[in-house]
């Protein structure tokens, strides 16, 4: 081994070495190789066992939270798809059943005239007054959808059928 003096490493490299880096590993006044300590030796091979362990740790945690973090995503869109259901389910329940119907002026005048009713009568038979009875048949107004669906069921009742119901109201 070649023995490198200060005056030497002034004049830059000697016999090929690259002095910059090897005067990091030696003393500059010393004769011999910088030789690290035992105890920086078992230090730095303390921490990199203790990363290596902490990672294989780390790893099987991240791998947990990562299937909790699923699976709760996965309840979060049961429990959304739930609430679409109950919410369309309850619209469904509240919202009386609409059968299509076409209300008509000219229907209204020839029903209420084939049971022989005055519009007072049938105004009570529907839940509304005479005067609304005449608005809907010169069409100045309209009924309301649960108006109508009584109308509908007024349609399925026959002249006898409907004095029963009115005798009844009295």
């Amino acid at each position: 081994m070649n023995v490198v003096h200060a005056t030497q490493l002034e004049n830059g490299d000697v016999a090929g070495v690259n002095f910059t880096a090897w005067s990091k590993l030696t003393s500059v006044t010393s004769t011999r190789p910088f030789m690290p300590s035992i105890a920086n030796v078992l230090k730095a091979e303390i921490s990199r066992i203790a990363r290596k362990e902490a990672r294989a740790e780390n790893h099987a945690t991240r791998k947990a939270s990562a299937q909790h973090r699923r699976s709760i995503a996965e309840l979060r869109r049961q429990v959304a798809s739930l609430r679409h259901d109950l919410a369309a389910a309850l619209r469904k329940k509240s919202a009386p059943s609409r059968k299509p119907s076409r209300f008509t002026a000219k229907g209204l005048i020839s029903h209420r005239a084939r049971l022989g009713l005055s519009a007072g009568d049938y105004g009570r038979l529907v839940g509304v007054s005479a005067q609304s009875i005449y608005n809907w048949e010169r069409e100045s107004a309209t009924p309301r959808d649960a108006q109508k669906a009584k109308l509908l069921t007024l349609r399925t009742l026959g002249a006898r059928e409907a004095r029963r119901q009115l005798d009844a109201m009295r």
